[in-house]
């Protein structure tokens, strides 16, 4: 890193100041003369939609990438970051939306990992991680290899490693994504304790009225440039929106019922234990979904979310209990077998799960349908059936790509999941299981993807939605079932149930969620209401979300 430059005469410097800053992709401009100056100790918040260049400006800011014009200045200080590693000396941090963690290592490798000169390995570094724990909300054992956490406790990782690093200037990436709003509320009122103690932080969120209540000054962009700086006590989500995609901010609510008498997904008594086998994960689960209905899990994140989609999807061997599809027993079925007989399947991280970044975008439309037409024909792949589906797709879902030979780590976050969806949603399943299926993408794609599902299911699809998004939960779903240390403890009724009701019943404030008695009839659902809590109670890479628009 190289400096130059004077602090500002008048007044604090800025802690960060971009300035024309432009950055350029064979066929595409990422940033164009973008403009972010972030004053000390402030919540900045940066919006705008998939595409509009948040994640390269970032990416620069981090020292990812390097700017083809423009300056950057942190503290008065003109910089030249060349690698992440001069942003971190330089007192920057990012934690990113997916996470640049190693799965095979411990929570405690993962957090000094590049970072051993500060603290050692040892029992310093414990002890200083013990510290920083309790801002974070990271309550997990240290030895546990990251490859066993769930989403929330992988980003309070992340959020670690950063303050671990000696961060001062913070980049959060989608930091409330997974977190119930009980969740949010605290994570605002410690990064507002850190404001006081002199902690910038630049927010980037797809969640408006989030943006709204914790950001000082908010930016936004469009299309690769700044279009306006607003203060977001004078300007309403519908006012920002606008502002991001020049539009209203979409809606998640149906209330046109379509729900039918025909079981599609019935789960009865379903029990597992965790590897080591001494610890139940899924308690004795039944809930029935049928078609035309979209039934709701909702829960905090490690309370067995995961691990339901995972059993169902055959990816997990239960220890107790039956999955019938239809009049179909699977619970003996492998993946693709389950597959085959029309589950589709939304994973709860794209990167991780659903696709491969370094294939082009008619090579993972074969993922999970290599056996079926119109990918396969006999034993054989048909590679031009394909690339004629992956045309259809792209047009059909408004997957934003030149062509359909592009990589998939070039596109946007929001494109990205548009193909995931628009590939689940093709060979007419019975059954989808939708896990966060508008995690981190923005307002406009959120609402193509909502469309899409609304309309599969008026066509009598059966749809299984797990989501941390409170609003999306209450508004898609037919029923919704509250999910707490791996059991359902109670049912809660979209049309009257408030996000702050629901979040209460997730964290165990209360059993009741506003919903009264279950509205499941069915035994196989019956009493699912009534059962005790049970104190026993899964490839990192950021999305490129600017190189295709």
């Amino acid at each position: 890193m190289t400096s130059s430059g004077q602090p500002g005469a008048a007044g604090p410097a800025p802690a960060v100041a971009l300035s024309g800053i432009t950055k350029r992709f064979p066929g595409v401009v990422a940033n164009s003369d973008v403009e972010l100056v972030v004053a000390q100790g402030e919540v900045h918040a940066l919006c705008g939609e998939n595409g509009a260049g948040k994640s390269t400006l970032m990416k620069i800011l981090y020292g990812m990438q390097q700017p083809d014009e423009g300056t950057i200045e942190i503290n008065g200080e003109r910089v030249d970051f060349r690698s992440p590693s001069d942003a971190i000396a330089a007192g920057i941090g990012m934690v990113h939306q997916h996470f640049m963690l190693a799965d095979n290592l411990t929570v405690l490798e993962n957090v000094v990992l590049g970072a051993e000169k500060l603290h050692g390995i040892g029992a310093k570094a414990r002890k200083r991680i013990a510290e920083l724990a309790g801002q974070t909300g990271l309550h997990v054992d240290l030895s546990l290899p990251v490859e066993q956490l769930g989403v929330a406790d992988r980003q309070r990782v992340e959020i670690l490693k950063v303050l671990y690093r000696g961060a001062r200037i913070v980049i959060l990436d989608e930091p409330t994504a997974v977190l119930v709003p009980q969740e949010v509320d605290e994570l605002f009122e410690t990064l507002r304790g850190m404001q006081r103690q002199g902690f910038t932080f630049l927010f980037i969120s797809h969640k408006l009225d989030e943006v709204r209540a914790i950001a000082d000054t908010v930016t936004v962009i469009r299309r690769g440039t700044t279009v306006g700086k607003a203060d977001p006590r004078a300007i309403s989500s519908r006012q920002l929106a606008e502002m991001m995609v020049g539009s209203e901010l979409p809606s998640p609510e149906t209330r046109e019922s379509t729900v039918t008498d025909r079981v599609v997904l019935r789960v009865s008594d379903l029990a597992l234990r965790d590897e080591s086998g001494d610890r139940i994960v899924l308690d004795d689960v039944d809930l029935v979904v049928r078609s035309g209905e979209i039934l709701g899990i909702a829960g905090v994140e490690g309370n067995g979310q995961v691990e339901l989609v995972e059993t169902l999807m055959g990816i997990r061997k239960a220890n107790k209990g039956r999955v019938e599809l239809g009049d179909r027993d699977v619970t003996d079925a492998g993946t693709l077998a389950r597959r085959a007989a029309g589950i589709g399947y939304v994973p709860e991280d794209r990167t991780r799960h659903g696709l491969l970044l370094g294939e082009p975008l008619w090579s993972n439309r074969i993922l999970g349908y290599q056996t079926r037409p119109p990918v396969a024909r006999g034993p054989w792949l048909d590679l031009d059936g394909a690339r004629r589906d992956t045309e259809r797709i792209v047009e059909q879902f408004d997957v934003r790509t030149p062509n359909i030979d592009v990589v998939v780590g070039a596109l946007s976050g929001g494109n990205q999941q548009k193909l995931v969806v628009g590939r689940e949603l093709s060979g007419d399943p019975v059954l989808l299981i939708a896990s966060h299926p508008t995690r981190g993408v923005d307002v406009g794609a959120q609402a193509g993807i909502w469309d899409h599902i609304k309309r599969a299911r008026a066509n009598g699809l059966a749809v299984l939605l797990i989501s941390a998004d409170l609003d999306e939960l209450i508004g898609l779903s037919d029923t919704i079932k509250v999910m707490l240390r791996g059991r359902l403890v109670a049912d809660a009724d979209p049309h009257t149930v408030t996000p702050e009701e629901l979040g209460a019943a997730m964290t165990g404030a209360s059993t009741d969620a506003g919903a009264g008695p279950a509205a499941e009839s069915d035994s196989a659902d019956a009493g699912s209401t009534d059962k005790t809590r049970h104190d026993d109670g899964p490839t990192s890479g950021e999305d490129d979300e600017d190189r295709e628009r």
